[in-house]
């Protein structure tokens, strides 16, 4: 299996990767490789419980008829996901009169898959969508509901090294994905703290388990997911010190993962959206009420997952899906906007973005 950065940059979210090996935020936005991949996009099925087996795209013919989609993920199956797994698993997009078919990206992205049409909804994320709006070809990709309600990455590093803040890194080695949004969101955090960035030791990120590359000394603090790699520390009883990106600015507090839509196809079938929607917000509401249960239905579905990981970040994410939101799926206009400006003052995207663009909650039903 490919790493995503392999996939996104020819070589990371919201997120967890199956069968025990984790989905970092590696693939930073990576404006060159995004536009190759729009240019020919091509994407893998996944074989899972419930899925339609065709690649077909939206078809309708006749009063009961049933409405074919293709959904891509980001990346593997993983507890992101659930609530999809779930609406499938248990009839949800069926009594939408849905059929959908869920695939997983193979070289190219998901947000390429969207774009051109031959998925018409999927995983994304603001960092990756911003790239898209800013693009010299911009393709219709809209975020049209939050998986996540707040972004659940942040720092995390061996219990005995005492990282307990972004200051703290400096004078340790961390392991960088080398990509400019990346680094200038470390560069800030490490500032604002009182720490002095050119300080803080950077190697090559070139792990498949962030709890493994702390074991080994490759690194001292590394850029995860609470959801999955702090949850993976937990169950391997390995102590580890985490801090959270949100906490130390707002700003951070960005849309990680989103479910994006092919803009031109939503405005055209603004029902057959709002119906997946229903349908998916059914899902993870199960996700909330019952994390145990759709972890077993997720891994049903992948037999391959580490299954007590899965439920370890089921139990987690189930408090994170929604959290103070009013419903699931909420996006808040002034915090997509702030992260937004964030990229256009620090110069990190081509062209300078509309911080109230790329995304609409006009299919979520609230």
């Amino acid at each position: 299996m490919k790493t995503r950065n392999e996939q996104v940059a020819g070589i990371r979210a919201g997120g967890c990767g199956a069968g025990g090996s984790r989905i970092s935020r590696r693939a930073f936005v990576r404006g060159a490789a995004l536009a190759a991949a729009l240019g020919l996009a091509g994407c893998g099925a996944y074989d899972n419980s419930g899925a339609t087996g065709g690649s077909d795209t939206s078809a309708k013919s006749g009063k009961d008829s049933v409405t074919k989609l293709t959904f891509c993920l980001d990346y593997t199956p993983n507890t992101n996901h659930t609530g999809v797994y779930v609406a499938q698993q248990k009839g949800y997009f069926a009594d939408e009169g849905l059929e959908v078919e869920i695939v997983q990206p193979a070289e190219d992205t998901a947000e390429a898959m969207i774009g051109s049409g031959e998925a018409q909804l999927g995983v994304s994320y603001q960092d990756y969508i911003a790239n898209v709006l800013a693009s010299d070809s911009p393709v219709p990709v809209v975020a049209v509901a939050a998986i996540i309600q707040h972004n659940t990455s942040g720092i995390m590093s061996r219990k005995a090294d005492g990282i307990t803040s972004a200051r703290g890194m400096c004078d340790h080695v961390y392991a960088t994905w080398d990509m400019p949004i990346e680094q200038a969101t470390i560069k800030q955090i490490v500032e604002d703290d009182g720490g002095d960035y050119s300080k803080v030791k950077m190697v090559p990120y070139s792990v498949d388990d962030e709890v493994a590359g702390l074991r080994g000394d490759m690194f001292d603090t590394v850029w995860v997911y609470e959801g999955w790699a702090v949850q993976n520390a937990a169950l391997q009883g390995y102590d580890v010190n985490y801090f959270n990106f949100r906490d130390m600015d707002d700003v951070f507090d960005f849309y990680t993962p989103v479910i994006a839509a092919n803009g031109d196809y939503a405005q055209q079938n603004p029902d057959v959206v709002k119906a997946f929607l229903r349908a998916v917000r059914r899902g993870y509401e199960d996700a909330i009420k019952d994390p145990e249960a759709s972890a077993d239905l997720l891994c049903a579905a992948v037999p391959e997952m580490d299954a007590a990981l899965a439920k370890q970040s089921a139990l987690f994410l189930a408090g994170q899906y929604q959290a103070d939101a009013p419903t699931w799926g909420v996006i808040d206009a002034d915090r997509w906007a702030r992260y937004f400006l964030w990229l256009n003052e620090k110069g990190l995207v081509e062209k300078q973005l509309d911080t109230g663009a790329g995304w609409t909650m006009d299919y979520l039903e609230q």
